[in-house]
């Protein structure tokens, strides 16, 4: 409110200026005169400018509004010619009053020439009020797309907390049957992780810290069923050396869920390497390589939403600032995730 208010200021405080400069006009350069300027020809002077406003305001705020805009083009003209028609006249009127015996012209080829005159200054005020109602509706576009915007990425995200509940619950879930007391720690650390999603996750952006901690947490949780056979390397920076940065919270977990999901074979070796860095000019790089190992039709676990919710975040909060890469290169799964914050 305090922004619309300021703009209407500032557009008052324009008009004023303006024509506040043109009715001076002649005292600003009285000194060039050959004779002294007195009231009288003050007067005549102004008499012009205040026509022209006259005619300015009656279309912005009248003509326009009631008749233009609503697409009554003929009542607009009609409305147009009688109001010219009467200032002329009225003009006319007070030259012969505050001059009277000074030579004039015919008085057709007075209402002539001012009539084309003031058609340009209808003209003017048609122009501007049509810029001005343009950029209004403009911004209240904006407004309504940023609002679109943020009921789209709430609704991402209340899908997201269910969607990485419903993965984790399906790893503990594995776990009990492998080690009934490690599932009891998996527990607990996972009411640590919900704490972060369900509390900080309200929130656009958080320290990388937060985001760093969080990612280490669940994959100390995944690692815990995990066998022998798998080959985890994960290298991710201290949570310390986050450089002050601020992302958008949960935007890793996804790639790192799908590896955890897809790189790990029931019988045979696994690899999963984990790579998260910190490079030049605020920019921030998860890359994940696992070995492929696609669901059967028979597992129902997770719904495949991820990648899509994700992208759909990256394209809401990074608009051109990400790059999200997917793909199968011979038996070995790679993600990665490049983002500009």
């Amino acid at each position: 409110m305090a922004k619309k208010s300021s703009k209407k200021w500032l557009m008052a405080a324009i008009h004023v200026i303006a024509w506040g400069l043109l009715i001076c006009l002649p005292l600003m350069f009285s000194n060039s005169f050959e004779r002294a300027l007195d009231l009288k020809s003050y007067l005549l002077f102004t008499i012009v400018p205040v026509a022209h406003m006259i005619v300015f305001y009656t279309n912005y705020f009248i003509f326009i509004n009631n008749y233009l805009f609503k697409k009554h083009l003929a009542n607009f003209l009609f409305y147009n010619v009688l109001l010219i028609i009467f200032i002329a006249l009225a003009i006319h009127l007070c030259h012969e009053l505050l001059n009277p015996g000074h030579p004039s012209p015919p008085l057709y080829i007075w209402l002539l020439r001012d009539s084309i005159i003031f058609m340009f200054t209808a003209t003017l005020s048609v122009a501007i009020k049509v810029t001005v109602n343009w950029y209004k509706t403009e911004n209240q576009r904006q407004e309504i797309e940023k609002e679109k915007a943020a009921a789209e990425l709430k609704n991402l995200k209340s899908q997201l907390n269910p969607h990485f509940l419903f993965n984790t619950l399906n790893n503990i879930y594995s776990l009990v049957s492998i080690n009934p007391a490690q599932a009891q720690y998996a527990i607990l650390s996972l009411s640590q992780l919900l704490r972060y999603v369900l509390y900080d996750n309200n929130q656009l952006t958080l320290p990388l810290s937060k985001e760093l901690s969080f990612v280490k947490s669940y994959i100390e949780l995944m690692t815990l069923r995990l066998s022998e056979k798998v080959k985890l390397s994960v290298s991710i920076p201290d949570p310390e050396e986050d450089k002050g940065l601020l992302i958008a919270p949960l935007l890793f977990i996804t790639l790192i869920e799908n590896a955890f999901k897809h790189g790990i074979s029931p019988t045979g070796e696994s690899k999963i390497d984990i790579l998260i860095e910190l490079n030049e000019l605020n920019t921030i790089t998860c890359k994940i390589e696992n070995s492929y190992y696609p669901k059967s039709d028979m597992d129902r676990s997770g719904s495949g939403i991820g990648l899509e919710n994700l992208r759909k975040r990256l394209d809401l909060i990074y608009p051109g600032k990400y790059l999200l890469i997917s793909e199968r290169v011979d038996d070995m799964y790679v993600s990665q995730l490049t983002i500009v914050v």
